[in-house]
Formats: C-alpha cells, structure tokens, sequence
C-alpha cells in the first residue's frame, strides 16, 4: 500500500492542478482510477492510452492540444523517454500512480512523481483504483473502485460494506475476485465496461462522462437497457466474446488452454480472464493475432517468471504484468515458437 505521505502528496498534485490532463490503461482499472479522480476534484480530462509497452509521444501532444499543466498517469506499467521528454520540455508535472512489479524507469525529469506500492519497502500490488480511492476516500464511490478491483482480479477489504450497500449486486461466499466478476451484478457492469472501451474514442469519451455523472451504480444498469452507443456495443461485443469463449473452450480440461484467434476484435484480455475462472487447474494463453504482431494474454502460476524466461528467446518480443497475469507482444511469425516454449515450461 501507498504511504500516508505519498496519499497526501497525490491529493496535493490534485488539488494544485486546474486542468489535469489523465492518461489512464484502456482498462477497467485505468477507466476506473481516473472517473474516481476526475470524481475527486470536478474538472480535468481523461485519455484512454492504447499503444503498448510505452506510451506513444502523441500524447504528449494530445496534453499540449488539450491545454493540460498536469498530467496523471494511470496504470500504466511504462511511460518510455519519448514521452517523458516532451513533457518536460512544456514544464508540465508528470503523477505516475501505478502497481505493475516492473525494474524502475531511470528518468532525469525532476516534475516527475511515482507512486507505486510494489516500490516501496513494504510491497504490495493492489490496482490502481484502489490506490486511488486510498487517496480520495469518497464514500459514496465505493462500488466504482470495487468495479475497477475486481476487474484486476483483486478483492478489496470493504467488500461487506459494498454487501450493506448494494446486496443485490453481490452474491453470497465471494471469495475469489473473479467469482465476484463472473457471478454477481456488479461483476456484470464490470465487464460491460470493459466492453465498452473497445467502441470508438468519441464514444469512450461519452462513457468517460457517463461515469462521472453516474450517481450509484444501478445506472449503468439502467444504460445497458437503453439504446446508447455504451449499451448497443456491450451487446455487439458480447454476442462475438460468447462465440470466441465457446471457441476456445474446445480445448478445455488440458493442462494449457492455447487459443489464437483473428479479426477485428482485440479481446485476449477478457477471454483469458474467464477461461482462467473457468479452469482454474489450467495454463491459459489466448492470442489475438493481427498482421505481423500478436498481443497474448497468459494465465496460470507464476506465468511472470515463465514468460521472462521466453521473451528473450524472441527477437522484439515485449510483455510483463503480474506474477499470475500478464501480457506480451510478440512477432506473429514467432507465435509457434512461443507456443513450443510454453509447453517446454508448464509439463
């Protein structure tokens, strides 16, 4: 966990910043920090950052375009020097709120200020929605940071008081997080959201807002009932995720579950996660290949270590995460290889 010293210093940067610019993971923990935030201080604006392992020098560009003189980034396990160079060069504060166990970045810029749990000398590792409402503490937005939790596979300490609150959301002997993702209301509304990150910039912009007018979290409910783009692309996707899911489950009861898939839509991540709860005995690994890369989402038992071993067998290959979840890049014409690594390691 965060010190109260370092809580105390994110709030400080909050409340200096008068038009805070928050680049945030295109996740459900990303989406979920910043709406806390943004909740927090009233004004500032959210981007979703979509390239991978660094952030792309564009947004350093976007944050100029958009007038910020701060910027908070959001779970985001690498910021890269392109970017960070930028920055200082238009004087603006970088606040990097993060929880990915990753070797420290070496940067010169002296307006930059890290927060990540996993650095200090008591290491922890929870999301960054829950970092962040460590910081903010508004009662009235725990069901929004549980969202963000358990979407990052983490069950947090206030879960009986969110149980008081909104039972008919919860369920009854959660004890795993992906229980709660998988078999509860709220769990639900957390994969609707995921979801819903995959539409268009404008119409994540308009989910952004939604979220921060959002009263509780029966209104999410309520919009996926309606004809919003946020509820006609959380049906969409989930009719194409069911069919994916059915796919993959062919290879169901063996020691890995190796899926590779195609298309238009990048959805490793959700798959992974459920084909996980689903097998819970299993190594998952679920490939989205596009062209001539492939993102790969991996599951199962200290996969950190075993992908650490792989990447550098593998020319321009990236990736990294937590100790039972990660991501990685790869060369698709490396994807066989990979695969034989894999096997070699998990027998």
């Amino acid at each position: 966990m965060l010190t109260k010293k370092q809580l105390s210093e994110i709030r400080e940067h909050l409340e200096k910043a008068q038009n805070p610019i928050f680049l945030y993971d295109n996740d459900v923990d990303g989406l979920s920090s910043y709406v806390l935030l943004r909740r927090f201080i009233g004004r500032g604006k959210g981007v979703a950052v979509k390239s991978h392992p660094i952030i792309d020098v564009n947004y350093a560009k976007r944050v100029q375009e958009l007038g910020g003189d701060y910027v908070f980034v959001l779970d985001r396990h690498s910021l890269g020097d392109n970017f960070v160079n930028e920055i200082s060069m238009l004087q603006i504060p970088i606040v990097w709120i993060d929880h990915h166990d990753v070797s420290e970045e070496e940067h010169s810029y002296s307006m930059l200020y890290r927060y990540n749990p996993m650095k200090n000398k008591k290491k922890s590792s929870e999301p960054t929605t829950y970092l962040c409402y460590s910081a903010t503490k508004r009662a009235e937005d725990i069901w929004l940071v549980l969202i963000g939790c358990i979407a990052d596979h983490y069950l947090p300490d206030f879960v009986s008081e969110f149980a008081n609150n909104y039972g008919v959301l919860w369920g009854k002997d959660i004890k795993e997080p992906f229980q709660a993702l998988y078999s509860t209301g709220i769990g639900r509304l957390a994969r609707a959201l995921s979801f819903g990150l995959k539409d268009s910039i404008s119409h994540v912009v308009q989910l952004q807002n939604f979220l921060i007018a959002c009263k509780s979290p029966y209104d999410i409910g309520q919009e996926l009932e309606s004809n919003s783009a946020f509820a006609i692309k959380y049906k969409e996707i989930s009719k194409k995720y069911s069919a994916l899911l059915d796919d993959a489950k062919k290879n169901g009861e063996e020691k890995l579950i190796f899926y590779n898939y195609s298309g238009q839509l990048s959805i490793s991540s959700d798959l992974s996660n459920e084909l996980s709860y689903i097998y819970s005995k299993s190594y998952i690994c679920v490939c989205y290949s596009s062209g001539p890369i492939t993102n790969i989402s991996l599951r199962g038992n200290n996969v950190k270590k075993i992908l650490a071993e792989i990447l550098p067998l593998l020319d321009g290959a990236t990736g990294g995460g937590h100790r039972d979840a990660v991501g990685a890049r790869i060369k698709t014409e490396n994807l066989e290889r990979f695969r034989k690594e894999l096997e070699s390691r998990i027998k």
